[in-house]
């Protein structure tokens, strides 16, 4: 499995990805999963995938091949929406040579795909794309994408990501959602690529790669650990059976009578309460051997 996640935010672009692989879990390796198609001063764009690695793979041989019927390709689309149009293309024609054939071994087509970057004389962009060649863009309502193991780094990034939050936060959140999901799932797995591109840049701003040595990430992993368990120690208790307009923190209001859903057990289960139940029986037979 992997991580991968993208932020699209005022002053550019973040993209994060593990390196993780794995078909059993006798069977890790280490694969990188970002590639950056950049001619710098013209156009920066990078590509992250996540599922199946022969499929990811066979789609970035041919979309550097790949030329579309008006004659362009990646390195001449004249907009980043026809640069995931000709991605697109090259995941439907990945699929229409392996699919069926993946599939009598019982393996589906699995592959997701973020895309993003710029093109000179247009904004930066951010795509999600999926297995049938489909995409979708990244808007204020949306700033970030993610692929693979997502739900463990999503919280961070809904609390804190805004559009004008600095790259360099934006690298933080990431890292820090990169360092919840590693904690959580071992599908997931170091060393890690960074990469920030400055909008209007048209070149790499900063990239790096990050293993378990690299001291940024050791202080975050250190850091935001002993964060939360300070913040959830500072948390109260829930106050039980109080009154919310005299006391704090209360969980439960003293007039506000709430009850679980109970299921009645089957009949004949209960037992008369002037008989002992077999329970009661055999405790005292314990406590009086000699009456029995």
């Amino acid at each position: 499995m992997t991580y991968c996640v993208a932020l699209r935010l005022n002053d550019g672009l973040a993209f994060l990805s593990d390196s993780r692989t794995n078909a059993g879990v006798d069977q890790i390796g280490t694969y990188r999963k970002m590639n950056v198609y950049e001619i710098p001063g013209e156009r920066v764009m990078v590509m992250m995938t996540a599922g199946n690695l022969s499929i990811s793979q066979s789609i970035r041989q041919i979309v550097v091949e790949h030329t579309n019927a008006e004659g362009h390709n990646l390195w001449t689309a004249k907009s980043m929406y026809e640069a995931a149009h000709l991605l697109g293309d090259a995941i439907r024609q990945a699929h229409d040579r392996d699919a069926h054939e993946l599939h009598k071994f019982g393996i589906d087509f699995n592959i997701s795909i973020i895309f993003g970057g710029q093109i000179k004389g247009e904004p930066c962009r951010l795509f999600q794309m999926y297995a049938a060649g489909n995409f979708i863009e990244s808007y204020d309502e949306n700033l970030y994408f993610q692929i693979g193991e997502s739900k463990y780094g999503k919280p961070i990034l809904d609390r804190v990501v805004r559009s004008n939050t600095s790259l360099d936060e934006a690298a933080k959140a990431a890292l820090i959602s990169m360092d919840s999901t590693l904690r959580s799932n071992i599908s997931v797995g170091l060393p890690l690529d960074l990469l920030l591109y400055e909008k209007d840049h048209l070149a790499v701003s900063h990239f790096v790669t990050i293993d378990e040595r690299n001291q940024y990430f050791q202080m975050i992993r250190n850091t935001w650990g002993d964060q939360l368990k300070r913040v959830f120690a500072n948390t109260a208790d829930p106050i039980w059976n109080a009154t919310p307009e005299t006391t704090d923190n209360v969980l439960s209001g003293i007039n506000h009578d709430t009850t679980p859903v109970r299921v009645p057990p089957p009949p004949g289960l209960l037992h008369d309460d002037t008989q002992p139940s077999p329970q009661q029986t055999l405790a005292h037979q314990k406590r009086n051997p000699k009456q029995h």
